[in-house]
Formats: C-alpha cells, structure tokens, sequence
C-alpha cells in the first residue's frame, strides 16, 4: 500500500544530535508526482514548532493505513515547490520498500569497530565489525573460532562518535550466518536478541553519524 495525497506522514530525521534523531514530526501530502510525494512543512507532534528540511535529509517515514496499520518506509528531500505555499519534495518509496516493520531499526553501514565477543562456553575474543544496525552487525573473526548458527553471544561494541566520545553498547546477539572467507576467517551476521533501547540508540546515532559524512563527502 502506497502513501495517498492528503495523508498525514509521521518521521523522524536523521541527525547525528541524539536528542535531535528522536524527534516525531508530522506533515500532509499536498500533492503526487511520479518520482515524489509533495508535503507540507513539518511540525513537531510534540511542541508544534515547524520544522526547515534541507535537501538531501534522509527521514524514517511511517503512516497508517485504514485498517490501522503503521506502514514504515526510508525517503530523503530531493526538492522544494512554491504553489501558494512552500512544499517539500521527497522521494516516494517503492511498494516492496515499504513493510510493517520499521526500516529505522535496520540501518547499516560499514563499519570497522571493534567488538569483545563472549560465546556461551565462557570463551571470549575480540576482532572487528563488517557492518554495524540498530537491527544488528557482522563481524570478522578467525577460523578457529567455532561459530555457528543460532550461537547466543555476548557482546560489547566501541562505538567512537563524531565529538570525540567513544561508548560501549552492551547487547545479546544470536547468529544467523556464517560465511567461510578465503582468507580462512570467517564472517557471522548477527540480529540482536536483547538489547537496551539506550544500547541501540548509541549505535542507531553512530550510523547517522557516517551516514551524514558520507553524504558531506
């Protein structure tokens, strides 16, 4: 189900400010176009404040449908139309990208952190991150490891941020692959089994955090 003119649109945006990224706004569809949805200037849900969006800021959209399901979708601003009023263009989603689950948790981005890994026979490493989400990572460890699929594993990530700081994000993971590589190590892809909201905040605003250096570049 697509998103329709005069349907109210609920986002957060991407920033690397914690408190910024938490933020819930909300704006009307005014008009469609094929390649965009033309909304009207966000206001926050919680002060009722607008809100300027730049080009290129990438939002974690969701609306809900008649049924009242919340249909979650990732967009940015590729533009801005003046019709009586100043309209904000987003990229409108393909059907297939939007699901009931919500994307913002799945952002990744590659990312070579490192990671202390416990496995459940009291046996602990340390290597480093493939990609890290705030619905989970992978990492590269050494052959002699024995992962496996559905292993549990405790976890604790160094998480460096823009400012300077660097924080631990604490997490129980369990894996759902490992991929032997050539060079004989091998890569696990984790989903988070437990994690803190205030764990997954931290890595939720490093990825927007590269995200945002990415698009400076």
């Amino acid at each position: 189900m697509l998103p329709k003119m005069n349907q109210m649109l609920h986002f957060q945006i991407a920033s690397s400010d914690e408190a910024e990224a938490t933020i819930e706004y909300k704006s009307r569809i005014a008009d469609e176009q094929d390649d965009g949805l033309l909304i009207e200037i966000p206001i926050s849900e919680k002060t009722g404040r607008y809100k300027r969006l730049f080009l290129g800021d990438e939002l974690s959209v969701f609306f809900v449908s008649e049924d009242g399901i919340k249909n979650y979708f990732d967009s940015h601003v590729i533009g801005f139309k003046e019709d009586g009023v100043k309209l904000i263009k987003i990229r409108r989603p393909e059907p297939d990208r939007i699901t009931k689950v919500q994307r913002r948790s799945f952002l990744r981005v590659p990312a070579e952190l490192e990671i202390a890994v416990k496995m459940t026979n009291q046996v602990r490493f340390v290597c480093e991150t493939d990609d890290v989400g705030g619905g989970g990572i992978s990492f590269i460890a050494e052959g002699k490891w024995p992962l496996e699929p559905e292993m549990l594993l405790e976890c604790w990530l160094l998480v460096p941020f823009k400012n300077g700081t660097i924080e631990h994000a604490f997490f129980r993971g369990e894996i759902v692959r490992v991929v032997e590589l050539e060079s004989g190590r091998k890569q696990a892809m984790i989903k988070y089994e437990s994690i803190n909201d205030s764990e997954r905040q931290k890595v939720i605003r490093y990825c927007f955090e590269k995200q945002l250096e990415y698009r400076n570049r």
